[in-house]
């Protein structure tokens, strides 16, 4: 059985509002997250993701009222990423309503934290989020880098290799942002999702660069599991129905 194609809207939530901008910068308010969260829901989205984007630079825990709002306004699946440290700040974040959680930082610090939360609470519940960037020429294998606090800041590790670690270390999911697309419009980063395509038997969320529905199949095509996007069902320049109607035209199942 071919499993369906899940389209997710991403809430990136600053200070209690969504936001949105270009390349993590210039971020413009896009509405409150429990009711884009409840609208998507009605809409038909798979799942949703909520990342609080400035947790880790600002050094602060997810702002758990939003998180428990957003969770008990959805039937869905909602998974939670931003300023997740410890395997206590997961257990807090499923209690507040979470299904699963996105660590990123934490993780490049202490990879460690990722087999402790898969102990924990099964893999099932444990996200890698990857924050990518191109890399500059010979500074790693795959011409690949991950990047820390909201992709201001380079680490050196080559993003191909920590994808295939984190998964090996008990991630059940990999939701991999390129942040050279991220906000553009101009597409996914379909090189880099077939890298780590190549390397994990987990299921890959593509994020970064969707700009029409014409963009998604192509995201599939590459390997990917699901498809994420924020600023094109924000503002209304796609809806839910509409990338499901083009990946189910190109062949791929969905929901």
């Amino acid at each position: 059985m071919t499993v369906a194609v899940r389209v997710i809207p991403c809430l990136d939530v600053d200070a209690g509002r969504v936001v949105k901008g270009v390349n993590f910068v210039d971020l413009r308010d896009a509405g409150d997250p429990v009711e884009l969260a409840a609208a998507y829901d009605r809409a038909g989205a798979d799942e949703l993701t909520f990342l609080d984007v400035t947790a880790s630079s600002s050094d602060r825990g997810t702002m758990l009222d939003v998180v428990r709002r957003t969770a008990e306004s959805v039937f869905i699946p909602l998974t939670v990423g931003g300023g997740v440290r410890t395997v206590a700040d997961v257990d807090t974040l499923l209690r507040a309503g979470a299904d699963k959680i996105g660590v990123n930082t934490a993780a490049i610090a202490r990879p460690e934290l990722l087999a402790e939360i898969a102990e924990r609470f099964g893999r099932q519940v444990l996200v890698l989020s990857l924050d990518v960037r191109r890399a500059p020429a010979g500074s790693t294998e795959s011409g690949f880098e991950v990047t820390t606090h909201g992709g201001r800041r380079g680490t050196g590790l080559d993003a191909v290799q920590w994808a295939r670690r984190g998964a090996e270390l008990g991630a059940g999911e990999i939701l991999l942002n390129s942040m050279d697309a991220d906000g553009t419009k101009a597409g996914f980063d379909l090189e880099l999702i077939g890298a780590v395509r190549r390397v994990v038997d987990v299921p890959v969320v593509a994020s970064g660069g969707a700009g029409a529905a014409a963009h998604f199949p192509p995201a599939i095509g590459a390997g990917a599991d699901a498809v994420l996007a924020a600023s094109v069902f924000h503002f209304g320049e796609l809806t839910v129905a509409e990338v499901k109607d083009v990946l189910r035209g190109a062949g791929h199942p969905v929901r």
